[in-house]
């Protein structure tokens, strides 16, 4: 007789951060090799792991229900809860999404009113606590009519009978059905011990100490339908009740249908009218002479293909935001993919010239992917959550949130972990972690392990480096995206549950970029650049001191002066190239134009270097090598790049030219090249990749050697969208350190911390350019480097340290150093010090007395020498404070002034000190 059909619907997933021992899809995979009819998934107090899970079910094939177990805070035993369609998953997911408000990052607090206030719809099973099963009384009386089931689940900790009884009986009472479960928390009896550890880390004490924290034995997992049925024998349809509870579970993940927001289409009758409204209003403006005829059947084509995949709405809604932040003065440019497109260039969400690029428009939007666009946009660092909060208020917190970030186990992390967990000593944990570089994916091995002078045969170091390995790619907490938001046009906490970031002001999704991707929900990256701040304050300064227009648009195109300032690799402080490993990279590239600048961006990067790229790339350049293309359909891929793959982009063209890849295919290629996502997955296309090019008629050794180059890219490639849009920066940031050096530096130091240079380095090179720097004073500082004017003779009496550079330099101003970069000194004394200046202080009592500002204050400005302007050198300005001080312990201690007035010390008459 064959075994009935079973469901197991109690299990914990790894995404139940530090609770479950496997990941989702080991849970699916194993669960359909068991015969199970289907699988659910209930994390605590989450949905966390189940997109993971449903994307495993949806290769397979095989059923996934969607759940949630409840934990509540007001003793209520646990309750596992399933929506029988897609409006009870909303209310199960806003139900989740109440209890993670009242509670700091990490929590949920939830009581039984609550599950009963979202009740409709759901499907509950009570796991009753073991062995006191009657504590479930209560709460089954308070469920009295709803759909509820009783969990009967065996411990084997030796009153399995007992309890069984004890169920039966609690079931009769309350006239509800037993359902068998077996509190699943890993795949396999044999991530028990990784599952032992996992407790002890969530708990913060050793295998040792652990105790009854610990499962007694290896049976918390998925199990054979035969072996179940066998287990639970004793309870009359216990297993096929299984099957009974999933009959009216109705409701699959896939039903949650994205909806754009609608807000930008205020006034016209659709968003597609809206967007080509804005679209063309804005090619006006790019293009005041007319768009050439390439560029309007590109805008056209892209218009036409986002109206049929009904795109829109997504890109009306960036445009919103990008326009909110143009109206406040915030500097933003778009990046990444949407480079590619000539409608994101017009409504100006980026700025690369489609005209100056030919990117392909199918790597942003493509019909055959059938995914959302991506777009970055990256805002001033100093005012980017301005716009985060312009968007929260704009949809509401019920209806936007960032992604999370799913932080998993590395290396170094793992081995940290573990060995806590298993009693280690500091020393040896430092020692094994301090054998792995920062993202390692590996933990210590042996040859390393004896090196540093530990025994890797010894039994617990043996175990520990293990699991150690185990754990790595296990999700250990979750965290916020670094400004991936997703905008919905209903109810945001009704398809993902919402919690509090750690930060105040900030709502989370629980599921990453990944999950949002498997799933086609929208997500906008309002990103942050420090670089982006930099400029607007240069432009400002620009504005204020030599009276050009505050625009972007006033910096002319490919000027020979900057481009001769790169080649000479004088881009100390400058955007991306200012690296050690790009200075050395530029003399011998050259770069002469704005694409070469783009090359330059992408080139000295992990990818190309580990793929053998820059060395050929640079023969050619130099005209060492000859440019060679084994089939005319290469050159149409390579010629900018003289034959050698640089880009994420020409890897996937190659892909589909050569190797006859689909562009579905193409496109899992160019995700495998994202390692932050996949790491390790590009070599899954190495047969087929090198197999299709030898059928293409290719030599197998160049096959291989195409291969390799893109394998470059699995260690960090770069697309060439992204590259061109921050071309344009290295462009911009280049002109103004060309032209105006004195500008530079103080909106440099005044936008840090960014960059690879101290802010000494960034003055000493300013020094160098001609610019003439004044210390911080208390008479004409203010909090941030200002600039005052300065004879053009002067300027020009300072030698520049570069024989081109004369003709370049058009400064006339000194800069000003400003109390942020005195170490110590807050902006809040600098902000009261500028407000009671007034015609300017005479004496350190006087500033002393007008501010308030305390001695110790006092002495930071002292050490910075911030007293000259009232005649005091760094040494007699300390002496002065000191004596503040003193006056000021008399003032708190009156006792004690006649002693003082005693012992008062003598004025000595010290030397001078010079600058």
């Amino acid at each position: 007789m064959s075994a009935p059909a079973y469901i197991e619907f109690a299990t914990t997933t790894n995404y139940g951060f530090l609770r479950g021992g496997s990941h989702p899809k080991e849970l699916v995979k194993q669960a359909q090799e068991l015969g199970h009819a289907a699988i659910g998934i209930t994390d605590r107090n989450s949905v966390a792991g189940v997109v993971r899970a449903y994307t495993q079910a949806k290769e397979l094939n095989f059923p996934l229900h969607v759940g949630t177990r409840l934990v509540f805070a007001d003793g209520t035993p646990d309750i596992l809860a399933y929506p029988q369609d897609r409006a009870a998953y909303g209310r199960m997911t806003r139900l989740l999404s109440v209890g993670n408000h009242r509670a700091e990052k990490g929590d949920c607090i939830l009581c039984l009113d609550d599950l009963i206030e979202f009740s409709e719809g759901l499907q509950l099973i009570v796991i009753p606590p073991h062995p006191n099963a009657e504590a479930a009384d209560p709460t089954l009386d308070r469920l009295s009519g709803l759909p509820v089931w009783l969990a009967a689940t065996l411990r084997y900790n030796g009153d399995d009978q007992r309890h069984i009884k004890r169920l039966i009986a609690l079931s009769r009472r309350h006239n509800v059905p037993l359902i068998a479960t077996n509190d699943v928390l890993y795949h396999a009896p044999e991530r028990r011990v990784l599952q032992d550890v996992l407790t002890c880390i969530r708990e913060r004490t050793t295998l040792d100490a652990a105790g009854f924290r610990l499962e007694a034995n290896a049976e918390r997992h998925l199990k054979a339908p035969a072996e179940i049925a066998r287990l639970y024998r004793q309870i009359s349809n216990a297993v096929e009740e299984t099957s009974r509870f999933a009959e009216r579970l109705n409701f699959k993940l896939d039903e949650l249908r994205y909806e754009y927001p609608h807000e930008a289409q205020e006034g016209f009758a659709s968003t597609q009218e809206a967007l080509i409204h804005y679209a063309e209003e804005g090619a006006r403006r790019r293009f005041p002479n007319g768009l050439a005829p390439k560029v309007r059947h590109a805008l056209d084509h892209e218009l036409k293909l986002i109206s049929d995949l009904n795109y829109a709405p997504y890109f009306l809604t960036v445009h919103d935001i990008v326009r909110f932040a143009r109206s406040k003065g915030i500097l933003c440019q778009g990046r990444g993919s949407a480079a590619n497109s000539v409608v994101c260039y017009c409504l100006g969400v980026t700025e690369v010239d489609p005209t100056k690029v030919d990117l392909l428009f199918e790597r942003f939007v493509s019909a055959e992917r059938k995914e959302p666009p991506d777009i970055d946009v990256d805002f001033e660092h100093e005012r980017r959550e301005e716009v985060i909060q312009y968007i929260y208020e704009r949809y509401g917190r019920e209806r936007a949130g960032l992604a999370a970030t799913v932080i998993c186990y590395r290396g170094r992390s793992a081995i940290r972990d573990v060995g806590k967990a298993f009693g280690l000593s500091e020393d040896t944990i430092g020692a094994l972690a301090g054998t792995l570089w920062g993202w390692s994916t590996e933990a210590p091995i042996e040859d390393e392990v004896r090196r540093i002078g530990l025994d890797p045969t010894d039994k617990r170091l043996a175990q520990a480096l293990l699991l150690a390995q185990e754990l790595i790619d296990f999700p250990r907490h979750h965290s916020q995206h670094v400004g991936g938001f997703v905008m919905t046009r209903g109810r945001l906490d009704e398809v993902i549950p919402i919690s509090n970031a750690a930060m105040e002001e900030r709502t989370v999704v629980e599921w990453d970029k990944d999950d949002l991707d498997a799933l086609g929900i929208l997500k906008v990256d309002v990103l942050a650049l420090g670089m982006l701040s930099c400029i607007r304050k240069a432009l400002q300064m620009l504005h204020e001191h030599y009276g050009l227009e505050p625009t972007l648009s006033m910096i002319p195109d490919e000027e020979p002066e900057v481009y001769r300032m790169i080649c000479r690799a004088d881009t100390i402080g400058v955007f991306q190239i200012e690296s050690r490993a790009q200075m050395s990279m530029l003399p011998r590239l050259r770069p002469q134009k704005f694409y070469d600048l783009v090359i330059e961006v992408a080139i000295v990067r992990p990818g190309p270097i580990q793929g053998g790229m820059v060395h050929p790339y640079l023969r050619r350049r130099q005209n060492k090598e000859e440019v060679h293309y084994p089939k005319p359909e290469l050159e149409e891929v390579l010629k900018n790049t003289l034959g050698v793959p640089l880009f994420q982009e020409q890897a996937m063209r190659i892909a589909i030219v050569a190797a006859k890849f689909t562009p579905a295919e193409a496109d899992r290629l160019r995700r495998s090249m994202a390692t932050f996502r996949h790491l390790g997955t590009i070599k899954s296309f190495e047969d087929k990749f090198i197999n299709g090019m030898v059928a293409n008629g290719y030599e197998p050794d160049f096959a291989a050697r195409c291969f390799e180059q893109i394998k470059g890219f699995g260690d960090y490639g770069f697309p060439e969208s992204h590259a061109a849009s921050f071309a344009l920066l290295v462009y911009y940031s280049c002109w103004i350190k060309c032209h105006y050096p004195d500008v530079f530096a103080a909106a440099l130091l005044n936008s840090q911390p960014m960059g690879f240079y101290a802010p000494a380095q960034i003055v000493r090179d300013a020094q160098e350019h001609g610019v003439e720097m004044r210390p911080a004073d208390i008479n004409y500082s203010n909090w941030n480097n200002t600039l005052e004017p300065m004879s053009r003779d002067t300027a020009m009496k300072i030698h520049p340290r570069h024989p081109d550079m004369t003709g370049d330099i058009r400064t006339t101003h000194a800069m000003r150093l400003g109390f942020r970069q005195i170490s110590g000194f807050s902006e809040d004394d600098a902000k009261l010090l500028e407000k009671h200046r007034h015609e300017g202080y005479d004496s350190i009592r006087d500033l002393w007395l007008r501010t308030g500002l305390d001695p110790s204050t006092l002495e930071r400005l002292a050490d910075a020498d911030a007293f000259r302007s009232i005649g005091l050198d760094r040494r007699e300005a300390l002496w002065a404070v000191r004596g503040l001080r003193r006056a000021g312990d008399k003032d708190d201690l009156p006792l004690l002034a006649a002693a003082s007035a005693r012992n008062h010390e003598p004025d000595f008459a010290l030397p001078t000190m010079h600058l």
